[in-house]
């Protein structure tokens, strides 16, 4: 499975291999691997659109070495992020009064509303 990060040109539908950052005080485009996380105010480009980069004229590129082929996705990262997602769904909330002036105890559920509570939507059912 190839990069799931596409080229940030429109139209472009390449899979992203360097991130372009710029650096507005010292007039410099950084122009790097593929970063971990997409960013804002970065811009992920494929191999063409990197190596063809220009920026405007008193700027300066500093062009980080690129890799030879394009990332592999790992679908272990992937089901690492399912499982700790999983993992905070299943743990209990327990809430805490405050002790704070004017403030309320914590709301009983609605009637007919059963099972743990996770997060902020129920599911309700009908009479």
């Amino acid at each position: 499975m190839g990069s799931l990060r596409q080229c940030s040109r429109s139209a472009c539908q390449r899979p992203a291999v360097a991130t372009l950052t710029y650096v507005y005080a010292d007039s410099t485009a950084v122009l790097g691997p593929l970063a971990t996380y997409a960013e804002p105010h970065t811009y992920d480009l494929c191999a063409l659109h990197a190596e063809r980069l220009t920026v405007p004229r008193g700027w300066e590129v500093l062009r980080l070495t690129l890799p030879e082929t394009v990332p592999e996705h790992n679908s272990d990262d992937l089901l690492a992020l399912a499982d700790a997602v999983r993992e905070a769904a299943a743990e209990p909330v327990v809430e805490q009064p405050t002790g704070k002036r004017g403030s309320k105890a914590p709301m009983e559920p609605p009637a007919g509303v059963t099972g743990p509570r996770r997060g902020h939507l129920r599911i309700l059912r009908e009479p």
